[in-house]
C-alpha cells in the first residue's frame, strides 16, 4: 500500500474561523429517500419472486439484490445520521427496515453508535471501526470488503457495556433471527435458495459498499478527524455525471463528513456553495483515477475540465417554422390531476405540425373551443422543457372560468381542442457555455413557464444556477409540486426553490406569507445586481411591483423579465387620424383595410374577416405580434416585447393604433 506525508493542520487564521455553513438543512422528509427506499423494496420483492419461480437465471436475481441492497444503505446511513427527517422516529422507521437488509446481524440503533464513532476516529487505528478496509494492504482488500461487517459486530462487542440494554436485546435477537433462518433452511434443504435470495446478494452488496463509501475517500488519508477534518477524507471529482447517482453522492464524501446532517443528495449543492472557503483549509481531493490535487491544481483541473465539455453536444431546442400563429386542431394525450383545482394537460401532436409545435422556454400556446355554442379562447404558458419533445399546459381553475372550469371537470384524453402554435418571447436566449445567475418570482399558476424555462435551462447551461421563489397558499395547492421535487433534486448543486405559504400558520417564518422584495433579498442572501436574470410571473399586482422594486434597488430593465397573466385595463385614447388605411400581410396575401376611429390594427383586421392571430387582447401574451413595414403607430401597452424586438420594429397589434394616414403590418416576419 502506497504512503502519504500526513498534512499539517489549516493555519491558525483558516482553522479559528468555524465549519462553511452548508446552507442547508433536514427536511421535513426526505423524497429523495422515499423514492429510492420504495424502488428498492419494490425490485427485490420481485428479483425474490423470480428467484423463487425460476423466472429468470439465478445471476440476474443476484445482481438485482445486490444493488437493492446497495441502495438501501444510503437509506440507512442518511437514518443513522437523523437526515431523512426532522421528526426523529422517521428515521428510526427506516433505519430498522434497511438495516434488516444490508445486515440483519445487528440493530440501527447499534449501527448508527457505530457509524458515528467512525466519524468521530476517522483514520485513528482501531477507534475508526472502518479502519478495518480503509488502511488494509491492497492484497487483503477482495477478502476484507465483504466482510466489512465483521469490524463492526467486534467493535460492539468491546463497547457492549457502554450501551443500552434494549439495543443490546434487539442486537442479539437479530443474530439469534438470522441464525436460525440459516440453519433451518440449512435442514430443509433450501440454503441455496436463501444464498441467491439474499446471502449472496447481501456480500455483493456489503463488497461494493466497502470499496465505494469507505476504502475509496478514506485510503492513503493519514489526517485523523480530530487532527484535520478537512484532510480525514476526500471529495473524488470527475466523470461527475455516472459516478455523482452511481455512488449516490459519496464522491463528495467530505462534504459529508464535515457536513453530517445533510441529505446525501445536497453534497455536490453544499460543496459548490462553499467551494472557495473548503479551498482555503486545504480540502483533500483527487480525480476519479486517485490523482491527488491542492487547490491550485483543482482550479487547472476545473478549468481543462470546462473546456472538455464543452466539446460535448448539448442540443439547443429550435423555434417553430410557423411564420406566424396558426390553429390545428390537436388530440388531447392525457389530463393529469395536479392539485384539487388544477391539471396538467398534455398534447398529442401529430408528426406533420412538430415543426410547428417547436417553442422556446417561456412561450404559450392559445387555446380556442366551442363550449356551450360559444367560442371560448384563452391563453396558457407550456410547462415542459423545450428540449423533451412534449407540449403540455398547466390549466388552473378560475371561479366562473369558462375553460378552465371545462377543463378541470371535463376535458378527457382523446378530446380535441383548437391549438395556435406557440407564440410569446418571456424566456431569453440559451447559451450551452454560460454560466448565469438566475432568479425566478412566481406565484400559483405562474409557475407554468417559469417550470418550463427552468427545465430547459438546467439541461442546456449546465453551470448555469437558478433559484425560484413560489408562492402558494398552502401546500395541496401548489401546482407541479412533485416535478418541482424531483428537479430540485436532479439539480441539487445548481437549482434551490424557496416554497413561499401564506395560508399555512406552522409553515416557518423566513418563508411564510406574501413574496415580496424584502423576503426575496433576505433568502437570496447575495447582491441583486449579481443576478443576471430574473424572471417575474404571476397576477399583475406582484409582478408589477416586483418589477418596479428591483428597478429602483438598480437591476437594470434588460435584466427583468415579466409576464402577466393579463394586461391591464385600456386607457382611452383619441386617434389623431379620423381615417386610416392598413394593409396586413397574413399568410403570404395581403389586404387593405380602412381603420375606424379608436380601432386597433387588430380591431380592424377582425372586423373585416381577417383571420389574424390573438389572445389575450390586453398586451400581455404577444400572440398578435406583427413587423411594421411601413407607417408609424403607437401602442397603449406592452407587456409581452423585449426591447430588442420593439427596436426591430415589432408591435402587439391589439394595442397599435395608427399614427400616419397609412401603415402596414405583416404577421408572417
Amino acid at each position: 500500500m502506497s504512503t502519504m506525508t500526513r498534512h499539517p493542520q489549516p493555519p491558525a487564521a483558516v482553522s479559528q474561523h468555524a465549519l462553511p455553513d452548508p446552507g442547508e438543512q433536514v427536511p421535513t422528509l426526505s423524497w429523495p429517500i422515499v423514492g429510492i427506499f420504495t424502488g428498492a423494496l419494490a425490485v427485490f420483492g420481485a428479483s425474490t419472486w423470480a428467484a423463487l419461480t425460476s423466472a429468470v437465471p439465478a445471476i440476474a436475481t443476484i445482481a438485482a439484490s445486490s444493488a437493492t441492497i446497495f441502495v438501501l444503505f444510503t437509506v440507512l446511513h442518511d437514518a443513522s445520521h437523523y437526515s431523512i427527517s426532522s421528526h426523529r422516529w422517521v428515521n428510526v422507521a427506516f433505519g430498522r427496515v434497511a438495516m434488516f437488509f444490508v445486515s440483519p446481524l445487528i440493530s440501527f440503533k447499534s449501527f448508527a453508535f457505530i457509524h458515528i464513532e467512525h466519524h468521530r476516529n476517522t483514520n485513528d487505528g482501531e477507534a475508526d471501526p472502518d479502519h478495518f478496509v480503509s488502511a488494509a494492504p491492497w492484497w487483503q482488500l477482495p477478502v476484507r470488503f465483504p466482510a466489512m461487517d465483521l469490524p463492526y459486530i467486534s467493535f460492539l462487542a468491546r463497547n457492549l457495556r457502554k450501551r443500552p440494554r434494549a439495543e443490546v436485546l434487539e442486537t442479539a435477537g437479530l443474530m439469534a433471527f438470522s441464525v436460525t433462518v440459516i440453519v433451518a433452511s440449512a435442514f430443509a434443504g433450501n440454503l441455496w435458495t436463501l444464498a441467491v435470495i439474499f446471502l449472496i446478494p447481501g456480500r455483493v452488496a456489503m463488497f461494493v459498499l466497502a470499496w465505494w463509501f469507505d476504502w475509496l475517500p478514506h485510503h492513503d488519508l493519514q489526517d485523523t478527524q480530530r487532527e484535520n477534518r478537512y484532510r480525514a477524507t476526500r471529495n473524488r471529482v470527475g466523470s461527475e455525471w455516472i459516478l455523482t447517482p452511481l455512488l449516490l453522492s459519496q464522491n463528495y464524501h467530505l462534504v459529508h463528513h464535515l457536513h453530517p446532517s445533510i441529505p446525501f443528495y445536497r453534497y455536490v449543492a453544499v460543496w459548490r456553495r462553499n467551494e472557495a472557503a473548503y479551498l482555503d483549509r486545504d480540502s483533500a481531493i483527487s480525480t476519479v483515477f486517485g490523482q491527488q490535487l491542492d487547490a491550485e491544481q483543482y482550479h487547472e483541473w476545473k478549468h481543462l475540465n470546462g473546456k472538455l465539455a464543452a466539446l460535448l453536444p448539448v442540443r439547443v431546442p429550435r423555434s417553430s417554422t410557423a411564420r406566424h400563429a396558426g390553429t390545428h386542431p390537436i388530440p388531447v394525450k392525457s389530463v393529469e390531476p395536479l392539485t384539487p383545482g388544477s391539471v396538467k394537460v398534455t398534447f398529442d401532436v401529430p408528426d406533420h405540425l412538430s415543426d410547428q409545435f417547436r417553442f422556446q422556454a417561456g412561450q404559450h400556446l392559445t387555446v380556442r373551443h366551442r363550449i356551450g355554442g360559444r367560442e371560448v379562447r384563452r391563453n396558457y404558458s407550456i410547462c415542459t422543457s423545450a428540449t423533451s419533445g412534449e407540449l403540455a399546459i398547466g390549466v388552473r381553475h378560475i371561479s366562473g372560468g369558462r375553460f378552465s372550469t371545462f377543463a378541470v371537470e371535463t376535458l378527457r384524453a382523446g378530446d380535441v381542442l383548437e391549438l395556435m402554435t406557440p407564440t410569446g418571447s418571456f424566456g431569453a436566449p440559451l447559451e450551452p457555455l454560460a454560466r448565469r445567475n438566475y432568479v425566478a418570482v412566481a406565484a400559483g399558476s405562474g409557475i407554468t413557464p417559469i417550470l418550463s424555462i427552468m427545465r430547459t435551462t438546467m439541461e442546456i447551461e449546465t453551470e448555469s444556477r437558478f433559484i425560484l421563489f413560489y408562492g402558494n397558499r398552502t401546500a395541496e395547492s401548489t401546482m407541479f409540486a412533485t416535478e418541482l421535487d424531483e428537479l430540485e433534486s436532479r439539480y441539487a448543486d445548481r437549482l434551490r426553490i424557496f416554497h413561499i405559504r401564506s395560508g399555512e400558520a406552522h409553515h416557518p417564518a423566513a418563508v411564510r406569507g406574501r413574496i415580496d422584495l424584502p423576503m426575496v433579498q433576505q433568502l437570496l442572501d447575495r447582491d441583486l445586481i449579481s443576478i443576471d436574470r430574473w424572471y417575474l410571473c404571476g397576477p399583475s399586482d406582484l409582478v408589477t411591483t416586483m418589477h418596479d422594486d428591483l428597478a429602483s434597488q438598480g437591476v437594470p430593465g434588460e435584466r427583468i423579465h415579466l409576464e402577466l397573466f393579463r394586461g391591464r385595463a385600456r386607457s382611452t385614447h383619441v386617434d389623431p387620424f379620423r381615417k386610416s388605411e392598413v394593409t396586413i400581410t397574413l399568410s403570404g396575401a395581403d389586404q387593405t383595410v380602412e381603420l375606424a376611429p379608436g380601432e386597433t390594427v387588430l380591431e380592424s383586421a377582425l372586423k373585416n374577416n381577417i383571420d389574424a392571430p390573438y389572445a389575450c387582447l390586453g398586451g400581455a401574451c404577444g400572440t398578435c405580434k406583427a413587423r411594421i413595414t411601413a407607417g408609424a403607430v403607437s401602442m397603449e401597452q406592452n407587456f409581452a416585447l423585449p426591447t430588442a424586438e420593439v427596436d426591430a420594429g415589432f408591435v402587439l397589434t391589439c394595442q397599435s393604433h395608427p399614427t400616419t394616414p397609412t401603415v402596414a403590418v405583416d404577421y408572417d416576419s
